[in-house]
């Protein structure tokens, strides 16, 4: 290797190295990105969870199931009230909130859909 092709090497490699240092902390420390009005299908599993549960609990409020199947379409689902479903018997599973399950059991039963699982939180006061 020449000695200029050598010293080029010597400069550019801690300049790259420091560059990408200093992109990465600029990046994720002092301005990273922060999404604000995501559409709820690109969320992540656990947010489509959470977001599942309020229109639950919006429908439970509301009553309005016409407003409900729309916020649940927007998870870009074919059937939304599987979605509902789906999560109501994961959250029954794994020891969830009752009152979670309840509203999710009642706003299935409202769409159409429902499980023998799901059947005994669909009694009681609403």
């Amino acid at each position: 290797m020449s000695k200029r092709a050598r010293k080029w090497v010597v400069r550019a490699v801690p300049g790259a190295v420091l560059g990408l240092a200093l992109g990465f902390a600029i990046g994720w420390w002092l301005w990273p990105v922060q999404y604000t009005n995501t559409a709820p299908s690109v969320l992540r599993q656990d947010y489509r969870d959470d977001y599942i549960v309020m229109v639950a609990a919006a429908y439970e409020v509301e009553e309005d199931l016409g407003q409900a199947r729309e916020r649940l379409e927007l998870l870009d689902s074919e059937e939304p009230a599987a979605l509902v479903v789906e999560l109501a018997e994961r959250l029954v599973e794994a020891g969830g909130s009752t009152e979670d399950i309840t509203h999710l059991a009642r706003l299935a039963w409202a769409l159409g859909a429902t499980t023998s699982t799901l059947v005994p939180y669909l009694e009681g006061p609403p």
